[in-house]
């Protein structure tokens, strides 16, 4: 990523996985906020939130213009990160409230936090972004992800329909989906050690494991950050593949 004078980036979920990869590989002068419930990265600002509870997005959305007031810098961004596989089962036999969090979590919260962003950052003369992170499951239906892989579908059409209105704006802000692949994460623990009814999945994952075919979360990272400065067109859905 080429130098930057000054970022203020918010991450959800930067206490493990890929959002603590994203804070571990960002260089330059930046002010990192983390949106979760553990918080604990260091080099993070922590907003304790659990945003599979509608009462927190305000909390966030207060956040973004609380900071956004005081900051003079060249660049702000948002990266949704946060997301929940739980419960992994087929629809109609898994836990009604884990099911309704997974759906908060993974498709409302992403809509009305990316929402509340854009409404910061308007009228502001920073360059922005706005980044999703998706899934394969978006594209690609799995038994036992039903409300997983229908959220992260959610979030790429979103990603496509907002792209396409911040062209008309001016500066506008840059809004981008990406699926990072199969990263070595607890949540591809999670998958490896789901139950074979509830997930069949699960023994190809085992496998891409054993074989060492996942990716490095610092891998991945430095992709996403590479992402503010390719030039890609407003709305785009994309793969890490895709810009190997």
């Amino acid at each position: 990523m080429k130098a930057l004078r000054r970022m203020l980036v918010w991450i959800s979920g930067a206490s493990a996985g890929i959002g603590a990869a994203l804070v571990a590989t960002l260089a330059g002068d930046a002010e990192i906020v983390d949106l979760s419930r553990r918080g604990g990265t260091p080099g993070t600002q922590h907003v304790a939130v659990d945003l599979a509870d509608p009462a927190s997005w305000p909390v966030v959305e207060a956040d973004f213009r609380r900071r956004l007031a005081g900051f003079d810098g060249d660049t702000v961004v948002f990266i949704h990160n946060a997301a929940t596989l739980s419960p992994l089962g087929p629809a109609g036999s898994t836990d009604s409230a884990s099911y309704t969090r997974n759906v908060l979590l993974n498709s409302a919260a992403a809509q009305v936090l990316g929402d509340a962003f854009l409404r910061a950052v308007a009228g502001t003369d920073h360059d922005q972004h706005l980044i999703m992170l998706s899934s394969g499951a978006a594209h690609k239906p799995h038994e036992g992800e039903s409300s997983y892989g229908a959220g992260k579908a959610a979030i790429d059409q979103w990603v496509r329909a907002v792209g396409l209105e911040q062209q008309r704006r001016h500066p506008g802000c840059r809004v981008l989906s990406i699926a990072p692949g199969s990263v070595d994460t607890a949540m591809q623990a999670e998958l490896r050690a789901a139950a074979d009814e509830a997930f069949p999945e699960a023994s190809r994952f085992r496998d891409l494991e054993a074989r060492g075919g996942l990716a490095k979360p610092e891998d991945v990272a430095r992709t996403i950050w590479s992402l503010l400065d390719r030039d890609l067109p407003n709305g785009s859905v994309l793969h890490v593949k895709d810009l190997s």
